[in-house]
């Protein structure tokens, strides 16, 4: 008989097990969906705008990639399901209460609008496209006829979609670091700005990378607002919340939170894109990558620390 010799009740091996629920593949979809909706935002304002053939790469070049990153999106969420031959069940069930039922249904509307987005624009990179069956053709042109309507449904629910990546994890109470309604804002703020960044890629107009490059500062001047306003609250709140602040202030994510995400992925692009509007020679690539890099840092580092900070003591 092996004698265990027992110093606490909390936190002994085979006794109290530490859970991680949600490995890599959470994060990677929380980033690939909040791309997506912030793409799709950007499409979908300047077609309503009606500057839909000032800013091709905004509207017409970068949502090609959308139903790709969707359906990758959609895929790491059916890796991570324990029990998959009965992932249909989250469209057949309306919870309102629901992030998760909010977040299904969002996919399922998003998802072939994001299709008929790309679409429509497909001959803008295979000019010799076609369609080939007339009702295909007859589709397009009444498709095209309602590009408005379609356009403010896509605004809403990419919106929807780029909150809901925040607010899938803050309805996690259990989780102190997780428990804040900071990260709706600040995911949703995150896709925007990759969405811009991926843009700025596509884009062989000065003036258009010029804009968007606008954009993403000040979209990053934001989330740096909101991640300072995040840890004043975690700091001001209680003891649970402190210890979830301190793994940030001192603690195992420290370096790869303020390098990685704050640094390498919000300050220099930053940095970078105003040294470009100033008309200095920057190559695109390097700030809208970093931009890219903060923000799939940014859901892998949170979800990882979220799942670390817990109310049990």
């Amino acid at each position: 008989m092996k004698e265990e010799l027992i110093i606490s009740g909390r936190m002994n091996p085979k006794i109290d097990p530490i859970l991680h629920i949600w490995s890599w593949e959470i994060p990677l979809y929380l980033f690939l969906g909040g791309l997506a909706a912030g793409i799709l935002f950007f499409a979908a304002l300047y077609t309503i705008l009606g500057k839909d053939n000032m800013y091709k790469a905004a509207v017409r070049k970068a949502p090609l990639i959308v139903p790709f990153l969707l359906i990758l999106g959609l895929i790491t969420l059916l890796i991570d399901l324990n029990h998959k031959p009965y992932f249909w069940q989250l469209y057949t069930t309306i919870k309102l209460q629901s992030p998760m039922s909010w977040g299904a249904w969002t996919l399922m509307i998003i998802t072939p609008v994001s299709f008929i987005w790309a679409a429509l624009n497909i001959k803008e990179i295979f000019s010799r496209w076609d369609w080939k069956y007339i009702w295909l053709k007859d589709l397009e042109k009444w498709c095209r006829k309602q590009i408005i309507p379609i356009a403010w449904i896509t605004i809403v629910l990419s919106v929807i979609l780029g909150i809901y990546t925040g607010i899938l994890l803050s309805a996690f109470n259990a989780r102190p670091l997780w428990n804040t309604s900071i990260l709706g804002p600040l995911f949703l703020t995150s896709g925007l700005s990759t969405g811009a960044a991926v843009i700025m890629l596509f884009s062989r107009d000065h003036s258009e990378r010029k804009l968007f490059a606008r954009i993403d500062i000040l979209l990053i001047a934001i989330e740096l607002f909101l991640i300072t306003h995040m840890f004043m609250g975690f700091i001001a709140s209680t003891q649970v919340q402190i210890d979830a602040a301190k793994l940030f202030l001192g603690g195992q994510y420290t370096a790869p939170f303020w390098i990685f995400v704050v640094m390498l992925g919000l300050v220099i692009p930053a940095i970078l894109e105003v040294l470009e509007i100033l008309k200095r020679e920057i190559p695109v690539i390097i700030p809208a990558s970093l931009v890219l890099f903060g923000g799939i840092m940014l859901r892998f580092i949170i979800t990882y620390a979220g799942q670390a900070s817990r109310w049990l003591y």
